[in-house]
C-alpha cells in the first residue's frame, strides 16, 4: 500500500476551507476509485466556523458570524491560524476500523505532546479528540471530526498550535459546554507555531497508519506505535463524531 504526505499551505499561505473541502472530495473519488493513494494532506486554514451535521441551533456563533456547513460528523467548530490541520483521505482496510482510526489518530496526537513538549494529553471516554485533565476544567486541544463513504476517509483532525483562542468563546465547541479550549502555545508559555510540528506528525502517521489502510498483503503490526499497539488501549468508548455515514 502507498500512504503520501502533502503540505498544501502555512502561515502566510492560509488555505480557505471551501476550496480546500473541493480538494478533499476530489482526491476522495480518486481513493476510492484507486487512481490516488491514501493521502494526508496538512495545512493551515484562513479563520472559519464549520458546522458538523449534529449542529444545533444554539450552536451557533453569538454574533452571527457565517458558518460553513460540511458533510463531517460533530457539530460545530473553529479552523485558522495558528491551527495545524490534518486531512488523511484514507482508504481503510475494512469499514470496522473506524473507532480504531479515530483512536489512533487521538494516540498518535498524545505521543507528540508527550515527547516533543511535555504535555500530558488523555482520551476521555465517551469523546473524541485529545485532552488535558486533571489541574481544573477539562480543555481541549485536538478535535477530531470524520466523514467515511466506501471505506474511504474525509476531514480528520485540527490540533491548537499557536492559535488565538477567542474564536472558541463565540461558540459552543464541538457542542462542549463543561470544558474549555487550549493550544501547545498556550500550555508552555511560547510559540509553536503548526509548520514547526507538521513534520513530527508525518513521521508519526507515517509509521501508525499503514497498518489501518486497504492492501490484501498489509500485515497487521503488532507491539508497534500503529495499530497494534494502540489496540489495546482503543477498548475505552469512543465517538467518531457521527463518522460512519
Amino acid at each position: 500500500m502507498e500512504l503520501t504526505f502533502t503540505k498544501l499551505g502555512f502561515d502566510p499561505q492560509l488555505l480557505d476551507y471551501s476550496e480546500t473541502l473541493e480538494v478533499q472530495r476530489r482526491l476522495h473519488a480518486a481513493v476510492q476509485q484507486g487512481s490516488a493513494p491514501s493521502t494526508v494532506l496538512l495545512l493551515e486554514h484562513a479563520d472559519v466556523y464549520t458546522a458538523g451535521r449534529r449542529t444545533e441551533p444554539a450552536d451557533l456563533p453569538e454574533d452571527g458570524t457565517p458558518v460553513v456547513e460540511v458533510d463531517r460528523g460533530g457539530k460545530l467548530t473553529w479552523h485558522g491560524r495558528g491551527q495545524l490541520v490534518g486531512y488523511p483521505i484514507l482508504h481503510l482496510r475494512d469499514r470496522s476500523l473506524v473507532k480504531d482510526y479515530v483512536c489512533v489518530l487521538e494516540k498518535t496526537l498524545i505521543r507528540i505532546l508527550d515527547t516533543d513538549f511535555g504535555i500530558t494529553g488523555t482520551q476521555v471516554p465517551g469523546r473524541s479528540g485529545v485532552w488535558i485533565t486533571g489541574d481544573g476544567p477539562d480543555r481541549k486541544i485536538a478535535a477530531i471530526g470524520l466523514r467515511v463513504h466506501r471505506s474511504v476517509t474525509m476531514h480528520g483532525f485540527a490540533l491548537n498550535c499557536s492559535n488565538d483562542l477567542t474564536p472558541f468563546e463565540n461558540i459552543i465547541a464541538c457542542g462542549i459546554t463543561d470544558a474549555k479550549t487550549t493550544s501547545i502555545s498556550a500550555e508552555l508559555g511560547r510559540e509553536v507555531t503548526p509548520e514547526q510540528v507538521a513534520d513530527r506528525v508525518t513521521e508519526e502517521l507515517r509509521h501508525a497508519l499503514p497498518p489501518l489502510l486497504h492492501d490484501d498483503d498489509a500485515p497487521v503490526l503488532t507491539g508497534s506505535p500503529g495499530l497494534g499497539a494502540d489496540q489495546d488501549t482503543c477498548e475505552m468508548s469512543r465517538t467518531t463524531e457521527g463518522a460512519p455515514q
